[in-house]
């Protein structure tokens, strides 16, 4: 099962991330743990600077700004 940490501390931008996140699961059908990271210790602890981020089994995906399903759905395929 595919592990998916969305990291940032709860704004907007961090939560637009999330249900992006959600709905390409959903779409694309795959198994997968989505886990919403807000303690800015873990997130620092990640070596993230910059939210809203996605990891994706450990590996730093996107940094800084939100992704788009369509984006979500194209890095989680090739996950």
């Amino acid at each position: 099962m595919m592990k998916i940490e969305v990291l940032g501390t709860g704004c907007m931008k961090c939560t637009r991330l999330a249900k992006n996140v959600e709905k390409a699961v959903a779409e694309l059908g795959i198994p997968a743990d989505i886990v919403k990271v807000e303690d800015i210790t873990a997130i620092i602890e990640r070596n993230v600077m910059l939210t809203p981020a996605l990891m994706i089994n450990g590996e730093l995906k996107i940094s800084g700004r939100v992704a788009d399903v369509a984006e979500l759905k194209a890095i989680l395929g090739g996950a």
